[in-house]
C-alpha cells in the first residue's frame, strides 16, 4: 500500500538560520505540529528550540534531508548561495523557501539556480518582527514557483498569513522592499519630530499621542489618495498644492537649524520640489513626487 501524506499540521518542515527570526519561525512550525529539523552554524542556537521538541541537524545536508520543505533564514543571500551550492544533490526534488532579506534582482538568479539542479523555489519578504510570527498582523509575501507555494501553503500559514504576489521570483523582494521604504520613511520623520520638540525639552510621551493621532490619520488619507492618483494620473489637489509646499519649505529648515536638529527629511525634498514646480506641475498634489523620483 502506497504511503499517504500527512497531514498538513504532521508535515515535516528544516529550518536553517537560527537567528532571531529564524528561531521565531521554527518555534511557530513546532507550535503548529510540524516535525521540525534546525541548522545553524553556531550549534548553540539549536538548544532551545530542541528543548520544544525540534531535532538538531548536525550538518546542512543533514538539515536538508530530513524535510520535502526547506525554509532558509540567513543574513543575506550570498550567505544562502554559500549554504547551498555545495547541496543541489540533496536539494533536488524539495522545495526550498528563501525567508531571507535580499534583492529582486537576487532572488531571481536563486530562482533560475534552483531551476537548474530541480529545485522548486520560493521567495519570501517577511513584513513583522520576530515577536509577531505566528500572531495577528504578521504576514508574508511569496513569489515565484506558484505549484510549489500551493503545496506547502498550509504549512507555511503557520508562521504568518500568506500574501501570493506572483510568479516572477523576485516579486516577493520587491514588494518587501517597498513597503520596507514607506516603513524607513515614516521612521525617519518621526523620529526627526521627536527631536524638533524635545529640542524645546518637551517630554516625547507628552508628544506621543498627537503625533500618534496625525501620523495616522495623514496616513489613512494619503496612502489610499496617492494610489488612486497615480493609477488614473490626476495629481491636481485643492488641499496644499506643490507650489504651497515649496513656499513654506523654508520654515522647516530653518526651524530645524535654529534648534538643533539636522534636516533628514527635507533636504532631499528640496530638489524634487523645484523641479516639479520648473516643470509645470505646482498645482499638483505630493502624488506627483513619484514621477519626480524615477531616475531618467
Amino acid at each position: 500500500m502506497p504511503a499517504t501524506d500527512p497531514t498538513p499540521a504532521a508535515r515535516p518542515v528544516s529550518v536553517l538560520g537560527l537567528g532571531m527570526m529564524g528561531s521565531a519561525l521554527a518555534a511557530a512550525l513546532l507550535k503548529a505540529g510540524h516535525p521540525t529539523t534546525v541548522w545553524n552554524r553556531t550549534a548553540a542556537k539549536t538548544g532551545p528550540l530542541v528543548a520544544q521538541g525540534a531535532t538538531p541537524a548536525d550538518t546542512p545536508a543533514a538539515g536538508v534531508a530530513a524535510s520535502p520543505l526547506v525554509i532558509a533564514c540567513l543574513t543575506t543571500n550570498d550567505n544562502v548561495r554559500e549554504l547551498f551550492a555545495p547541496l543541489t544533490a540533496e536539494l533536488r526534488g524539495r522545495t526550498l523557501v528563501n525567508l531571507t532579506n535580499g534583492t529582486p534582482s537576487q532572488a531571481r538568479e536563486l530562482a533560475a539556480w534552483a531551476a537548474e539542479h530541480g529545485i522548486a523555489y520560493v521567495d519570501g519578504g517577511i513584513m513583522a518582527v520576530p515577536q509577531m510570527i505566528a500572531g495577528p498582523g504578521a504576514y508574508i509575501l511569496y513569489s515565484g514557483d506558484e505549484a510549489a507555494y500551493a503545496a506547502h501553503r498550509d504549512t507555511l500559514a503557520a508562521l504568518a498569513d500568506t500574501r501570493w504576489v506572483g510568479t516572477d521570483a523576485g516579486r516577493a523582494a520587491l514588494w518587501d522592499l517597498a513597503l520596507l521604504t514607506g516603513m524607513y520613511g515614516m521612521g525617519i520623520g518621526v523620529a526627526q519630530a521627536y527631536a524638533l520638540i524635545g529640542s524645546a525639552g518637551v517630554p516625547a510621551k507628552d508628544f506621543a499621542p498627537l503625533l500618534t493621532d496625525w501620523v495616522i490619520a495623514m496616513t489613512q488619507g494619503i496612502v489610499p489618495g496617492t494610489a488612486e492618483a497615480i493609477d488614473s494620473g490626476q495629481h491636481l489637489t485643492d488641499v496644499s498644492n506643490l507650489e504651497m509646499n515649496l513656499a513654506v519649505l523654508p520654515n522647516f529648515t530653518e526651524t530645524f537649524a535654529e534648534h538643533g536638529v539636522a534636516d533628514a527629511v527635507f533636504g532631499s525634498l528640496r530638489p524634487l520640489l523645484e523641479r516639479a514646480v520648473a516643470e509645470g506641475h505646482g498645482a499638483d498634489g505630493l502624488s506627483r513626487m513619484v514621477d519626480m523620483l524615477k531616475t531618467p
